[in-house]
């Protein structure tokens, strides 16, 4: 099942613009609303494959420790905030562990 999940998402990155031999990272814009506060804070997304498979996930160019793809879905964490991408329709969801959330779209740089 993981890896029709990869081949998924391998192949919603590649349908986006990004093609396996020449580029290898994705880069998008996220610009995410975070409740309670209201604020809206741009966030720089990398996603990096090679023809198979995600290889690494980067968040204001950060590395993060470690990520899951599941269908359509990339699940990661980034400090205390748990992050969930949506690589279909290009949205992101997050949670500072139930004390606030955000959500926002992505596009391509």
């Amino acid at each position: 099942m993981k890896a029709v999940g990869l081949g998924l998402a391998l192949g919603c990155l590649l349908l986006l613009g990004a093609e396996a031999q020449a580029a290898t990272d994705v880069r998008w814009r996220c610009e995410v609303v975070y409740q309670p506060a209201r604020q809206v804070w741009v966030r720089e997304l990398t996603l990096s494959h090679d023809d198979k498979r995600l290889t690494r996930v980067a968040i204001d160019g950060v590395p993060v420790y470690t990520f899951a793809v599941y269908e359509q879905w990339i699940m990661t964490s980034q400090d205390n905030e748990r992050v969930q991408i949506d690589v279909g329709s290009r949205t992101w969801q997050s949670d500072f562990r139930g004390l606030a959330s955000g959500q926002g779209r992505c596009e391509p740089l």
